[in-house]
């Protein structure tokens, strides 16, 4: 009888010493989990593909695995960024992320700068922005973000003026005063940008797209200014914007050998920004 009741008895400090255990780790926070050893980082063509290659050789020395996938338009990158298809993104500015997440609802977020490219005019027509004719057609991006990057662009070379009390990184067709060339602004999607110089006078294109199209560098009649906000940054969903591995992957990217391999083989199209 007595064996029975101290088996009983050691049965309930155990259950009890089982739940104060359950009840005391839930006032802590969950272990973290375990560094990833791989992730998928999505970029368009261009310079970001060249830039990423040398990233995944450094990162390969830490032992990261680092996936590249090439997109080619700047909408898809970001939508496969919050639908989990991808763990990060390298290739565009924040204010054209901020743009997408405010039409789409999701919570994407930078967690790293990597590198200013200048938007650059080019022609295959004219080798002076003083010899743009009346009437001429200008093509700039159509996404929302390079779209009033362009337009800012043009406004600061002369060839627009805009409303002053709209935010740069919010102007659109829509806020351009005055066009005294009556420039005919039409709207492409970004990547037709460099086929589009057969039909217009001249094109806004990113340095991304120009490059994967080996545009002549000659061909670039003015470029935009060094005050401009639009530095490229590394995407990540808002929930894994701690995330170790991907803070890892940030610190590899603005390393020394990824700065000095921009800083020598992409001079005049891009700058560190780091």
């Amino acid at each position: 009888m007595k064996l029975k009741k101290w088996i009983a008895a050691a049965v309930a400090v155990l259950a009890l010493a089982g739940l104060t255990a359950g009840c005391g780790s839930s006032d802590k926070k969950a272990a973290a989990p375990a560094e990833k050893k791989s992730i998928t980082v999505g970029i368009t063509p261009g310079y970001s593909e060249e830039i990423m290659e040398v990233v995944k050789k450094e990162a390969a020395k830490q032992g990261l695995t680092v996936e590249i996938k090439t997109f080619s338009d700047y909408v898809t990158p970001d939508q496969a960024l919050a639908q989990k298809d991808i763990d990060l993104n390298s290739f565009q500015h924040e204010p054209f992320l901020l743009a997408f997440n405010k039409k789409n609802g999701t919570k994407l977020v930078s967690i790293g700068k990597t590198y200013l490219a200048p938007l650059k005019l080019y022609s295959t027509k004219i080798k002076d922005i003083k010899d743009i004719p009346d009437g001429a057609k200008i093509a700039i991006p159509n996404d929302p973000s390079n779209g009033g990057r362009a337009i800012l662009m043009l406004s600061k070379l002369g060839l627009l003026k805009v409303n002053p009390d709209v935010k740069a990184t919010e102007l659109t067709v829509n806020d351009i005063t005055e066009n005294p060339k009556h420039l005919q602004i039409l709207e492409l999607e970004a990547a037709q940008l460099p086929r589009s110089l057969d039909d217009t006078t001249a094109s806004v294109i990113n340095a991304g797209y120009a490059n994967s199209a080996k545009l002549a560098p000659e061909l670039a009649i003015a470029k935009e200014d060094n005050t401009s906000p639009y530095v490229n940054i590394i995407a990540a969903r808002e929930e894994d914007k701690d995330n170790p591995t991907y803070k890892k992957f940030v610190q590899i990217f603005q390393s020394q050998p990824v700065k000095d391999y921009i800083l020598e083989n992409c001079k005049g199209n891009l700058e560190p920004a780091w």
